[in-house]
């Protein structure tokens, strides 16, 4: 037997993603966004409503990044997804968050969190909400490296969104290898 929840944005998992662009005098702001992904090779595909204050300054600069939350820094992300930039302008900062200018595109580098998708705009349609940006650059600090210079999940620590319930859950636990275990059903 299933339960029906109706035609609803419910997935697992629904990326916490933080997005960050400069406003006109140079600010730094950030949003939480949720409903993203990698749309083509190069690509992010993301669902954000024209209000949004993060949404207005990259429409102004044409540029943006997009950094994965952590479990470390999870009310910090919550915090910039639930106050808005226009009426609190300066909530990148109350955040607790830093900024370093991406040397690819122009838009700050969150320096809380390690892995980031630095993008230039592509396009952006405000009756869909669907805003597509090329990814430039991945950039991931070298605090979530391991000894061999790839990146360390448990050092990343990313959070994904539970829709269901609203919680962010800590990703975590290998349990395979992708484009190998599927051999043994061959």
């Amino acid at each position: 037997m299933r339960k029906n929840f109706g035609a609803k944005p419910l997935s697992y998992p629904q990326p916490v993603f933080i997005i960050a662009a400069y406003g006109e005098d140079g600010t730094p702001n950030a949003m939480n966004a949720a409903w993203a992904g990698i749309s083509e090779h190069n690509e992010v595909s993301l669902c954000l409503s024209a209000g949004h204050k993060t949404v207005k300054n990259i429409l102004k600069r044409g540029a943006f990044t997009i950094s994965m939350a952590d479990a470390g820094h999870v009310a910090a992300c919550d915090y910039v997804g639930i106050v808005s930039g226009n009426s609190v302008p300066d909530k990148f900062a109350r955040a607790g968050f830093h900024a370093t200018k991406s040397g690819f595109v122009d838009a700050p580098l969150i320096d809380e969190l390690a892995v980031a998708m630095e993008c230039r705009l592509v396009s952006y349609d405000p009756q869909t909400c669907i805003m597509r940006g090329e990814i430039v650059n991945v950039s991931v600090d070298e605090r979530a490296l391991d000894a061999d210079g790839k990146v360390d999940p448990a050092k990343v620590a990313p959070i994904v969104f539970d829709p269901f319930n609203n919680t962010y859950l800590r990703i975590g636990e290998k349990v395979g290898d992708a484009f190998s275990d599927g051999k043994s059903l061959k």
